[in-house]
């Protein structure tokens, strides 16, 4: 068994400061959006917890963490009323908001993967759902505010690609029979480094090649 890779205070609370950072995000976006104080929550929670709801819904862990834990479903609130009330200086420390991001990136990435192995996936479907586990939420968030996920657009900095990294790595070494805290710790490092390298030098994924018009063939433009 590989789920809990650290002491269950330690997990717990690594948890809850994900959840909260990726709240932060969603309830941002909706305050951008214009969205009222219910919209603003339910931005909140859905980017804090969609990823993990899903996760668990598809490998049989019912009812999910996020039903069972007050906790879980408490933090999103939190960050609703600092966003509702102090959305302004929110906004102003938006770099430090992204660094704990990705460090939420990496920690649900490494914990989906491990979790989704536990209750007998594959390696391969594993890593799948950690990276779910990531950006699921933040695809979420986009749908419900009606934008093109952050996830597909060329235009955004690397978020999935780090992801993937980490999940892979923690496939590796279950693999190889060599998964313990020092080297779930290395994943979640190794995936929170590259997205804050993507966000210091704006890396971004390639688009096809030779590609010559922004309009899409056969769109009417």
């Amino acid at each position: 068994m590989y789920e809990q890779l650290f002491s269950p205070t330690v997990q717990h609370t690594l948890d809850l400061i994900g959840i909260f950072v990726f709240a932060i995000s969603g309830a941002l976006l909706a305050v951008r959006k214009n969205f009222d104080v219910f919209g603003i929550a339910v931005l909140a929670e859905v980017t804090a917890l969609g990823g993990g709801l899903f996760r668990d819904l598809v490998i049989g862990a019912v009812p999910p963490a996020a039903f069972t834990d007050l906790g879980y479903f408490l933090t999103p609130l939190l960050a609703t009323l600092l966003v509702f009330f102090l959305h302004p200086h929110v906004e102003r420390i938006q770099t430090g908001v992204n660094v704990f991001d990705a460090a939420g990136l990496g920690l649900f990435c490494v914990a989906g993967t491990t979790k989704a192995y536990d209750y007998g996936l594959g390696l391969t479907a594993s890593a799948c759902l950690g990276l779910a586990t990531a950006v699921g939420g933040g695809v979420l968030r986009d749908v419900l505010a009606n934008e093109v996920p952050s996830l597909l657009r060329w235009d955004r900095d690397l978020y999935a690609v780090p992801a993937i990294v980490g999940a892979a790595m923690v496939a590796v070494c279950i693999r190889f029979e060599a998964l313990n805290p020092l080297t779930s710790g290395l994943a979640v490092i190794t995936a929170f480094a590259l997205r804050l390298l993507a966000l210091r030098y704006h890396w971004r994924a390639p688009r096809a090649w030779n590609r010559r018009s922004t309009a899409v063939e056969g769109d009417g433009e």
